[in-house]
Protein backbone atom coordinates (compact mmCIF):
# COMPACT_ATOMS: atom_id res chain seq x y z
CA UNK A 1 0.00 0.00 0.00
CA UNK A 2 1.43 3.48 -1.12
CA UNK A 3 0.45 5.50 1.95
CA UNK A 4 -1.33 9.01 0.19
CA UNK A 5 -3.02 10.54 2.83
CA UNK A 6 -2.78 14.27 3.94
CA UNK A 7 -2.29 15.00 0.04
CA UNK A 8 0.68 12.35 -0.08
CA UNK A 9 2.67 13.93 2.98
CA UNK A 10 1.86 17.06 1.15
CA UNK A 11 3.68 16.49 -2.30
CA UNK A 12 0.79 16.57 -4.10
CA UNK A 13 -1.86 13.61 -3.75
CA UNK A 14 -2.86 13.51 -7.55
CA UNK A 15 0.73 13.03 -8.93
CA UNK A 16 1.70 11.02 -6.66
CA UNK A 17 -1.02 9.01 -6.79
CA UNK A 18 -1.40 8.90 -10.50
CA UNK A 19 3.00 8.00 -10.36
CA UNK A 20 2.43 5.37 -7.67
CA UNK A 21 -0.48 3.56 -9.88
CA UNK A 22 1.98 3.22 -13.08
CA UNK A 23 4.15 1.25 -10.53
CA UNK A 24 2.29 -1.04 -9.63
CA UNK A 25 1.21 -0.37 -6.36
CA UNK A 26 -1.50 -2.72 -4.76
CA UNK A 27 -3.65 -0.15 -3.29
CA UNK A 28 -3.68 3.41 -2.16
CA UNK A 29 -4.03 4.54 1.72
CA UNK A 30 -6.02 7.66 2.33
CA UNK A 31 -6.87 9.73 5.30
CA UNK A 32 -10.56 10.59 4.28
CA UNK A 33 -13.35 9.73 1.83
CA UNK A 34 -12.91 13.09 0.14
CA UNK A 35 -9.54 12.38 -1.06
CA UNK A 36 -10.72 8.71 -1.95
CA UNK A 37 -12.91 10.37 -4.10
CA UNK A 38 -10.78 12.86 -5.57
CA UNK A 39 -8.61 10.22 -6.54
CA UNK A 40 -11.93 8.22 -8.69
CA UNK A 41 -12.98 11.12 -10.45
CA UNK A 42 -9.67 11.83 -11.49
CA UNK A 43 -9.75 7.89 -12.81
CA UNK A 44 -7.32 6.50 -10.38
CA UNK A 45 -7.97 2.75 -10.28
CA UNK A 46 -6.35 1.52 -7.81
CA UNK A 47 -8.15 -0.27 -4.45
CA UNK A 48 -8.27 2.90 -2.26
CA UNK A 49 -8.61 2.27 1.79
CA UNK A 50 -9.70 5.33 3.82
CA UNK A 51 -7.54 4.98 7.26
CA UNK A 52 -9.41 7.72 8.48
CA UNK A 53 -12.98 7.87 9.99
CA UNK A 54 -16.22 8.25 8.00
CA UNK A 55 -19.42 9.71 8.77
CA UNK A 56 -22.20 7.19 8.49
CA UNK A 57 -23.88 9.36 5.99
CA UNK A 58 -21.07 9.49 3.58
CA UNK A 59 -21.10 5.26 3.22
CA UNK A 60 -23.63 5.04 0.00
CA UNK A 61 -20.46 7.36 -1.68
CA UNK A 62 -17.54 4.69 -0.36
CA UNK A 63 -19.65 2.21 -2.23
CA UNK A 64 -20.81 4.28 -5.47
CA UNK A 65 -16.81 5.10 -5.66
CA UNK A 66 -15.65 1.23 -4.47
CA UNK A 67 -13.52 2.61 -1.68
CA UNK A 68 -12.84 0.39 1.12
CA UNK A 69 -13.68 2.00 4.73
CA UNK A 70 -11.88 1.53 8.20
CA UNK A 71 -13.87 0.81 11.46
CA UNK A 72 -12.27 0.92 14.62
CA UNK A 73 -15.24 0.87 17.10
CA UNK A 74 -17.32 -2.63 17.99
CA UNK A 75 -20.26 0.32 18.07
CA UNK A 76 -19.26 1.60 14.18
CA UNK A 77 -19.23 -2.47 13.04
CA UNK A 78 -22.36 -3.49 14.81
CA UNK A 79 -24.38 -0.37 13.28
CA UNK A 80 -23.10 -0.98 9.56
CA UNK A 81 -26.60 -0.78 7.00
CA UNK A 82 -27.45 -3.96 5.75
CA UNK A 83 -28.13 -2.98 2.59
CA UNK A 84 -25.35 -1.37 1.45
CA UNK A 85 -22.09 -3.56 -0.01
CA UNK A 86 -19.11 -1.70 1.91
CA UNK A 87 -15.52 -3.02 1.72
CA UNK A 88 -14.15 -3.04 5.12
CA UNK A 89 -11.24 -3.09 7.51
CA UNK A 90 -11.41 -3.55 10.78
CA UNK A 91 -8.59 -1.61 13.06
CA UNK A 92 -7.75 -3.52 16.26
CA UNK A 93 -6.10 -1.66 19.32
CA UNK A 94 -3.41 -3.92 19.94
CA UNK A 95 -1.76 -1.17 22.27
CA UNK A 96 -1.23 2.39 21.12
CA UNK A 97 -4.57 2.93 22.57
CA UNK A 98 -5.48 4.99 19.73
CA UNK A 99 -7.89 3.89 17.30
CA UNK A 100 -9.02 0.50 17.54
CA UNK A 101 -11.39 -2.24 18.60
CA UNK A 102 -9.94 -4.37 21.65
CA UNK A 103 -9.10 -8.17 20.96
CA UNK A 104 -11.29 -8.96 23.47
CA UNK A 105 -14.05 -7.48 21.91
CA UNK A 106 -13.85 -9.53 18.69
CA UNK A 107 -15.44 -12.65 19.36
CA UNK A 108 -18.97 -10.47 19.07
CA UNK A 109 -18.06 -9.85 15.25
CA UNK A 110 -19.40 -12.97 14.37
CA UNK A 111 -23.37 -12.38 14.70
CA UNK A 112 -22.96 -9.05 12.30
CA UNK A 113 -24.51 -10.22 9.23
CA UNK A 114 -23.42 -7.26 7.15
CA UNK A 115 -19.71 -7.30 7.56
CA UNK A 116 -17.83 -7.24 4.24
CA UNK A 117 -14.65 -8.23 5.76
CA UNK A 118 -11.58 -7.36 3.25
CA UNK A 119 -8.93 -6.56 5.56
CA UNK A 120 -7.97 -6.15 9.30
CA UNK A 121 -4.89 -4.27 10.48
CA UNK A 122 -3.20 -2.47 13.25
CA UNK A 123 -0.67 0.18 13.90
CA UNK A 124 2.37 -0.39 15.39
CA UNK A 125 3.28 2.38 18.01
CA UNK A 126 7.18 1.93 18.28
CA UNK A 127 8.59 0.75 15.08
CA UNK A 128 10.98 3.53 14.15
CA UNK A 129 13.13 2.20 16.59
CA UNK A 130 14.94 -0.69 16.70
CA UNK A 131 16.09 -0.85 20.02
CA UNK A 132 12.79 -1.27 21.60
CA UNK A 133 11.83 -4.34 19.45
CA UNK A 134 10.05 -6.03 22.45
CA UNK A 135 7.03 -3.39 22.06
CA UNK A 136 6.49 -3.84 18.81
CA UNK A 137 6.47 -7.88 19.37
CA UNK A 138 4.04 -7.63 21.59
CA UNK A 139 1.91 -5.39 19.36
CA UNK A 140 2.23 -8.13 16.78
CA UNK A 141 1.45 -10.83 19.03
CA UNK A 142 -2.41 -9.08 19.71
CA UNK A 143 -1.97 -8.87 16.64
CA UNK A 144 -1.92 -12.58 15.52
CA UNK A 145 -4.42 -13.32 18.44
CA UNK A 146 -6.75 -10.81 16.56
CA UNK A 147 -6.59 -12.31 13.15
CA UNK A 148 -6.94 -16.15 14.67
CA UNK A 149 -10.44 -14.80 16.53
CA UNK A 150 -11.03 -13.14 13.65
CA UNK A 151 -10.56 -16.27 11.13
CA UNK A 152 -12.03 -18.53 13.52
CA UNK A 153 -15.08 -16.50 12.95
CA UNK A 154 -15.36 -17.75 9.20
CA UNK A 155 -13.56 -14.72 7.69
CA UNK A 156 -10.30 -14.38 5.42
CA UNK A 157 -9.10 -10.95 5.56
CA UNK A 158 -6.02 -9.34 4.19
CA UNK A 159 -3.93 -8.62 7.79
CA UNK A 160 -1.58 -5.56 7.72
CA UNK A 161 0.33 -4.23 10.42
CA UNK A 162 3.71 -2.50 8.85
CA UNK A 163 4.15 1.34 8.11
CA UNK A 164 7.67 2.07 7.06
CA UNK A 165 9.42 1.32 10.36
CA UNK A 166 7.91 -2.03 10.57
CA UNK A 167 8.28 -2.47 7.13
CA UNK A 168 12.24 -2.05 7.45
CA UNK A 169 12.81 -3.32 10.97
CA UNK A 170 10.00 -6.64 11.49
CA UNK A 171 9.37 -8.90 8.22
CA UNK A 172 7.41 -10.81 10.56
CA UNK A 173 5.22 -7.47 10.32
CA UNK A 174 4.99 -7.87 6.36
CA UNK A 175 1.56 -10.08 6.58
CA UNK A 176 -0.01 -9.60 3.57
CA UNK A 177 0.39 -6.06 2.84
CA UNK A 178 3.32 -3.22 4.15
CA UNK A 179 1.49 0.52 4.36
CA UNK A 180 4.80 2.71 3.02
CA UNK A 181 4.03 5.97 3.94
CA UNK A 182 7.10 8.34 4.65
CA UNK A 183 9.85 6.49 3.74
CA UNK A 184 7.82 6.09 -0.12
CA UNK A 185 8.93 10.13 -0.21
CA UNK A 186 12.66 9.38 0.43
CA UNK A 187 12.40 10.85 3.97
CA UNK A 188 13.63 8.40 7.16
CA UNK A 189 10.76 7.56 9.77
CA UNK A 190 13.21 8.50 12.30
CA UNK A 191 16.80 9.16 13.04
CA UNK A 192 17.07 5.45 14.72
CA UNK A 193 15.92 3.48 11.32
CA UNK A 194 18.21 6.27 9.37
CA UNK A 195 21.15 5.31 11.77
CA UNK A 196 20.19 1.29 11.85
CA UNK A 197 19.68 1.32 7.81
CA UNK A 198 21.47 3.92 5.83
CA UNK A 199 24.54 1.17 4.75
CA UNK A 200 21.88 -1.35 3.84
CA UNK A 201 19.27 0.83 1.69
CA UNK A 202 19.26 4.32 0.11
CA UNK A 203 16.60 7.06 0.12
CA UNK A 204 16.54 9.64 -1.82
CA UNK A 205 13.82 12.28 -1.19
CA UNK A 206 11.88 13.06 -3.86
CA UNK A 207 11.17 16.58 -3.35
CA UNK A 208 12.45 20.26 -3.18
CA UNK A 209 10.88 23.48 -2.22
CA UNK A 210 11.86 26.64 -4.10
CA UNK A 211 11.08 30.23 -3.67
CA UNK A 212 13.07 33.27 -5.20
CA UNK A 213 14.51 36.58 -4.44
CA UNK A 214 11.57 39.29 -4.82
CA UNK A 215 13.80 42.03 -3.39
CA UNK A 216 17.55 42.98 -2.56
CA UNK A 217 18.67 45.49 0.09
CA UNK A 218 21.96 46.52 1.61
CA UNK A 219 21.02 48.40 5.28
CA UNK A 220 24.30 50.65 5.49
CA UNK A 221 23.96 51.37 9.38
CA UNK A 222 22.70 48.01 10.30
CA UNK A 223 19.38 48.22 12.34
CA UNK A 224 16.72 45.22 13.37
CA UNK A 225 14.86 43.37 10.85
CA UNK A 226 11.11 42.12 11.18
CA UNK A 227 8.13 41.73 13.38
CA UNK A 228 9.14 42.92 17.06
CA UNK A 229 12.26 44.16 15.87
CA UNK A 230 13.48 40.65 17.00
CA UNK A 231 16.95 40.15 15.27
CA UNK A 232 19.78 43.51 15.01
CA UNK A 233 22.21 43.66 12.29
CA UNK A 234 25.46 45.37 11.49
CA UNK A 235 26.49 47.86 9.20
CA UNK A 236 26.62 46.44 5.63
CA UNK A 237 24.54 43.67 6.24
CA UNK A 238 22.77 42.61 2.69
CA UNK A 239 19.06 41.51 3.02
CA UNK A 240 17.07 39.25 0.05
CA UNK A 241 13.32 39.28 0.59
CA UNK A 242 11.56 36.14 -0.53
CA UNK A 243 8.22 35.23 -0.99
CA UNK A 244 7.06 32.36 1.11
CA UNK A 245 6.28 32.42 4.99
CA UNK A 246 3.79 30.57 7.34
CA UNK A 247 0.86 30.42 5.35
CA UNK A 248 2.69 28.25 2.64
CA UNK A 249 3.94 25.97 5.29
CA UNK A 250 7.13 27.40 6.02
CA UNK A 251 7.56 27.34 10.08
CA UNK A 252 7.20 30.31 12.49
CA UNK A 253 9.68 28.59 14.41
CA UNK A 254 12.47 28.87 11.68
CA UNK A 255 12.80 32.76 12.72
CA UNK A 256 16.29 33.24 12.91
CA UNK A 257 17.40 30.00 13.04
CA UNK A 258 15.99 28.86 9.47
CA UNK A 259 18.41 28.02 6.30
CA UNK A 260 18.10 28.75 2.96
CA UNK A 261 20.30 28.38 -0.45
CA UNK A 262 21.15 31.06 -2.66
CA UNK A 263 23.81 30.56 -5.52
CA UNK A 264 24.71 27.35 -3.99
CA UNK A 265 25.71 29.09 -0.89
CA UNK A 266 23.44 28.87 2.76
CA UNK A 267 21.73 32.11 3.89
CA UNK A 268 20.00 32.27 6.75
CA UNK A 269 16.70 33.14 8.06
CA UNK A 270 16.78 36.83 9.65
CA UNK A 271 14.50 38.13 11.84
CA UNK A 272 10.71 36.83 12.24
CA UNK A 273 9.19 34.34 9.61
CA UNK A 274 5.76 36.23 8.35
CA UNK A 275 2.90 35.11 6.94
CA UNK A 276 3.89 35.73 3.32
CA UNK A 277 7.50 36.46 3.73
CA UNK A 278 10.96 35.46 4.86
CA UNK A 279 14.36 37.87 5.11
CA UNK A 280 17.62 35.90 4.37
CA UNK A 281 21.30 37.28 4.77
CA UNK A 282 22.98 37.16 1.44
CA UNK A 283 26.07 39.37 2.72
CA UNK A 284 28.34 36.90 1.45
CA UNK A 285 26.56 35.66 -1.52
CA UNK A 286 27.88 37.67 -4.63
CA UNK A 287 25.27 39.04 -7.31
CA UNK A 288 22.32 38.06 -5.96
CA UNK A 289 19.35 39.97 -7.80
CA UNK A 290 15.97 39.62 -7.69
CA UNK A 291 14.74 36.87 -9.41
CA UNK A 292 17.35 34.20 -8.25
CA UNK A 293 15.75 31.17 -7.49
CA UNK A 294 15.47 30.30 -3.06
CA UNK A 295 16.06 26.51 -2.19
CA UNK A 296 14.08 25.48 1.30
CA UNK A 297 14.27 21.92 0.70
CA UNK A 298 16.74 20.25 -1.43
CA UNK A 299 19.90 20.96 -3.48
CA UNK A 300 21.59 24.03 -4.70
CA UNK A 301 25.10 22.64 -6.16
CA UNK A 302 27.01 20.89 -3.62
CA UNK A 303 24.91 22.49 -0.85
CA UNK A 304 21.50 20.33 0.75
CA UNK A 305 19.11 21.71 3.07
CA UNK A 306 16.81 18.70 3.93
CA UNK A 307 13.64 18.26 5.86
CA UNK A 308 15.10 16.64 8.52
CA UNK A 309 17.06 19.56 8.87
CA UNK A 310 14.41 22.07 8.79
CA UNK A 311 12.55 20.34 11.00
CA UNK A 312 15.06 19.74 13.93
CA UNK A 313 15.53 23.51 13.69
CA UNK A 314 11.84 24.06 13.62
CA UNK A 315 11.42 21.00 17.01
CA UNK A 316 9.22 19.23 15.18
CA UNK A 317 9.67 16.41 13.25
CA UNK A 318 9.94 15.83 8.99
CA UNK A 319 6.48 14.55 8.83
CA UNK A 320 4.93 17.55 9.84
CA UNK A 321 7.06 19.80 8.31
CA UNK A 322 6.45 18.71 4.40
CA UNK A 323 2.44 17.38 4.98
CA UNK A 324 2.05 21.27 6.40
CA UNK A 325 3.16 22.55 2.77
CA UNK A 326 -0.16 24.36 1.41
CA UNK A 327 -1.55 22.54 -1.03
CA UNK A 328 -1.90 25.25 -3.19
CA UNK A 329 1.25 25.97 -4.07
CA UNK A 330 2.07 24.12 -7.54
CA UNK A 331 3.52 20.81 -7.50
CA UNK A 332 5.64 20.44 -10.39
CA UNK A 333 6.53 16.42 -11.03
CA UNK A 334 10.27 15.99 -12.97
Amino acid sequence: MAVVKSNAYGHGLLDFSQAVEKLGVDYLGVDSIIEAIKLRIEGVKTPILVLGYTLPENFPQAVEHDVSLTLSSLEQVQNLPENLALKIHLKIDTGMHRQGIEVAALKSIKSVKSLNLEGVYTHLANAKNPSFSNDTRKQLKEFDMAVKIINEAGYRPIAHAAATGGTLIFSEAHYGLVRVGIGLYGLWPSIETEAAYREKIILRPVLSWRTMVSEVKTLREGGRVGYDFTENVPSGTKLAVCPIGYWHGYPRALSSVGRTLVRGQSARVIGRVSMDMIVIDVTKIKNVKVGDVVTLIGRDGKEWVGADELAGLAGTINYELVTRLNPLIKRVPF
